[in-house]
């Protein structure tokens, strides 16, 4: 019998021989379009102060978010998720700050709207720990316990005085029963259909916030495992899956987005509305301190994180380096 060729003949090398050739065949690709960039803006301050568990990240000024705004479009990042940070001297039990037209996000909001147009996507974290004495995502009752039902009434608000101020997208993260029906008939109410809303649909109760908490000066006591998602669980997160879309969810979110890369692709597979990750700030920290200290290659680490969050279904990834990528993509 003739013998064609050399043992083995099957050889997958080939298609990783140079760079031309993995490029060619990568089956996975990120684009700028594909991040979004959370970005905090605080109140109070004449300069941005850099987080001190997130080099590189800055609670900005009204001013240098404007900036940051630009160079995020500049770069072809698709759009900006708003989170305010308010004088801790506003803060109260309800979150007043947060349905104050002249609160800090929603005048950011018409900030940034003004700067950039209809050309970046202004999005805005639509949740109360921000504002709240507390610093839980609701409204507590006469045993400190969040509220379900009184919190979606001040969501029902904020959402469109958010709304009024410019934002194309809402992201409402508290994790409230019913939070995405409410939320989408105030802003129908209000002439608000054409506002968008990203729904944290699982969102767990990750030990990766940590570096958040700092970034929007939390005053939070206890935690929140009674709404945010078991790390357990699976089979939650499409039971809430299924409600938001019920309930008018124009595109779904995974948050954390490495550790429940599972998660994002059992959700990916299963819906077809547009599918987003936040890489927190966790995530971010980790592979900052570990190239800090030279573990690890820094620019490698960051994109090899962000293909794998794109390979598991992400269709867009909040990424506190989405303009630094997308400047390098």
């Amino acid at each position: 019998m003739t013998k064609y060729g050399s043992f083995p003949g099957a050889r997958p090398r080939r298609l990783r021989t140079t760079p031309a050739m993995r490029r060619m065949v990568a089956e996975t690709r990120l684009h700028p379009a594909d991040l979004i960039l959370p970005a905090f803006v605080r109140e109070g301050i004449s300069d941005p102060v850099e987080i001190g568990a997130m080099p590189g990240v800055f609670q900005h000024t009204r001013d240098s978010l404007k900036k940051a705004a630009v160079e995020a479009m500049e770069a072809g990042v698709a759009g900006i998720m708003l989170f305010g940070v308010p004088e801790e001297s506003k803060k109260d039990a309800v979150g007043t700050a947060g349905t104050d037209p002249d609160g800090i996000l929603q005048v950011a909001l018409r900030d940034v709207r003004a700067e950039v147009g209809d050309d970046l996507i202004v999005m805005s974290d639509l949740c109360l720990d921000e504002t709240t004495d507390h610093g839980h995502c609701g409204v507590l009752d006469d045993q400190g316990r969040v509220d379900n039902d009184a919190t979606l009434e001040r969501y029902a608000e904020m959402a469109q005085v958010q709304a009024d101020a410019g934002a194309h997208v809402v992201g409402p993260s508290g994790m409230m029963d019913g939070q995405i029906g409410v939320i989408r008939d105030a802003l129908d109410q209000v002439g608000h259909e054409d506002v968008s809303i990203l729904a944290y649909t699982a969102k767990y109760s990750s030990a990766f916030y940590g570096p958040f908490r700092e970034a929007v000066g939390s005053s939070l006591k206890g935690d929140r495992k009674t709404y945010q998602q078991d790390p357990a669980n699976i089979r939650e997160s499409l039971r809430e899956l299924a409600l938001d879309l019920e309930e008018g969810a124009d595109m779904v979110m995974v948050k954390p987005a490495g550790p429940y890369l599972d998660i994002l692709a059992r959700i990916s597979d299963a819906v077809d509305v547009p599918v987003a990750a936040y890489q927190i700030s966790g995530e971010y920290a980790m592979i900052e301190a570990a190239a800090e200290r030279g573990w690890i290659d820094r620019d490698r680490a960051i994109m090899e994180s962000l293909t794998g969050i794109r390979r598991a279904g992400a269709n867009m990834i909040l990424t506190y380096w989405a303009t630094e990528v997308a400047r390098q993509l």
